[in-house]
């Protein structure tokens, strides 16, 4: 499924920023490049889904035989990568085999290889090539725009930790593609089918969506992106905004007529429509200084509040949220040109560091920015000519530096949680 995908992206790019372990980055790169082989439109547009099943069995164009991979490789290769990945004779799927690294004897097989994994990455390319001789997978080709919010922000926090410009390219076609074809008259379509915009959008698509744009205006500086969250949001706000008790209800006005509409804030396999939405309404407040987003965010907390209480584990993408207001973020602005070596550099550093509560935004040399700079980093310049941090957090600034030692020092700093008796 293409949200189990984005989630999973985003997961190992923590994990990766946590712990520098290279196989989390070869998770993401290898799962990018299974969502650009497999599930990319060619207007842009992410795929519903791909079926387990093909030719009547579920598995079969996934899963392998010992004899195949010997085949393929050669017996000695061949014999290596068996044991690597646990394939055997008698199988670890319904008698085939599902190439795998669960297991410790395949990673302590890798660590006694020398050059693993070149050997490895050529074996399996090698395997791909004969694999996509075979019957494939019947894919599902509608296009979901809230599962494709989740997928482009997934994509472009990689483009922003890994640096891979590609990433940045699909992020922005798709995010094209669903402003062009999802988003008519100031109406939100749920799914693109056949290269037309069908059924009113819920919840989940608008704050998906509005949260990937707001991801786009981090990851390029480009104020259109901001624009048009705030634009998309505006509509959520109109349509699904409960004025009674705060919160959004699922479905929207212009929705056929229910008995009851309802309103949650608990995730199931995706996080909760209402959790993004407040994530969304906090992070354009940091952005703009609007009150009236600040004011949303928290009449949705105090309404959710119990239920936080009650089952955090269910409400986890909202707690995100109530942590992210409590300690508030810290804001990085970056003064300088952003197309030079240094300023790409200390992008990627900040990118490539576990910071999980901040907004980040570039200013220009002359301190006119990007249109929407926090409060209390407007005017500030840079220091020689050189690309300059500040961090901002609760309306002061640090001091401004230049090196990222220094920058680092400061992102290290914990942020002081805010007691809120609302």
């Amino acid at each position: 499924m293409l949200y189990d995908n984005a989630q999973l992206v985003r997961l190992y790019l923590d994990g990766w920023r946590l712990s520098h372990e290279p196989r989390f980055k070869q998770v993401v790169e290898e799962t990018l490049a299974y969502i650009r082989r497999e599930m990319v439109h060619p207007d842009g547009g992410f795929y519903t889904a791909q079926d387990a099943d093909s030719e009547g069995h579920e598995g079969k164009y996934f899963v392998w035989e010992p004899a195949e991979i010997k085949t393929v490789l050669g017996p000695d290769l061949g014999e290596i990568f068996c044991r690597v990945y646990d394939i055997t004779d008698r199988g670890n799927f319904e008698g085939k085999n599902i190439p795998n690294l669960i297991h410790a004897n395949g990673r302590i097989e890798l660590n006694e290889l020398p050059d693993a994994e070149r050997i490895m990455a050529d074996a399996r390319h090698k395997l791909l090539a004969v694999r996509e001789c075979r019957v494939h997978p019947l894919r599902d080709e509608k296009i979901l725009t809230g599962w494709n919010g989740l997928m482009i922000s997934g994509i472009l926090d990689a483009y922003q930790t890994l640096g891979n410009p590609a990433y940045l390219a699909m992020a922005e076609k798709a995010l094209a593609f669903l402003l062009e074809r999802a988003y008519k008259n100031g109406r939100l379509f749920r799914t693109v089918t056949g290269g037309i915009g069908k059924l009113n959008a819920y919840l989940d698509d608008y704050a998906f969506l509005a949260a990937a744009l707001i991801d786009a205006f981090e990851a390029t500086a480009k104020p259109a992106y901001l624009d048009k969250a705030r634009e998309l949001t505006a509509v959520m706000v109109e349509q699904f905004w409960d004025p009674q008790t705060g919160g959004c209800f699922f479905t929207g006005m212009n929705h056929e007529p229910l008995i009851q509409r309802m309103k949650t804030g608990e995730d199931s396999a995706i996080p909760s429509g209402n959790a993004v939405a407040t994530m969304n309404f906090l992070r354009l407040f940091h952005y703009t200084g609007e009150q009236a987003y600040l004011d949303k965010a928290e009449q949705t907390l105090r309404l959710f509040r119990g239920h936080m209480d009650q089952n955090p584990f269910g409400m986890a993408s909202l707690l995100c949220a109530l942590d992210f207001y409590l300690a508030k973020p810290k804001e990085i602005v970056l003064v300088g040109k952003r197309d030079t070596p240094e300023m790409r550099d200390l992008l990627a550093k900040i990118a490539g560091r576990y910071v999980p509560n901040k907004t980040l935004v570039l200013v220009d040399n002359d301190g006119k920015g990007t249109g929407y700079v926090p409060a209390a980093a407007k005017g500030k310049t840079t220091i020689n000519g050189k690309p300059t941090a500040y961090v901002c957090h609760n309306f002061t600034c640090s001091q401004p530096v230049t090196a990222w030692e220094a920058l680092e020092k400061i992102l290290e700093q914990p942020t002081p949680i805010q007691r809120s008796e609302k």
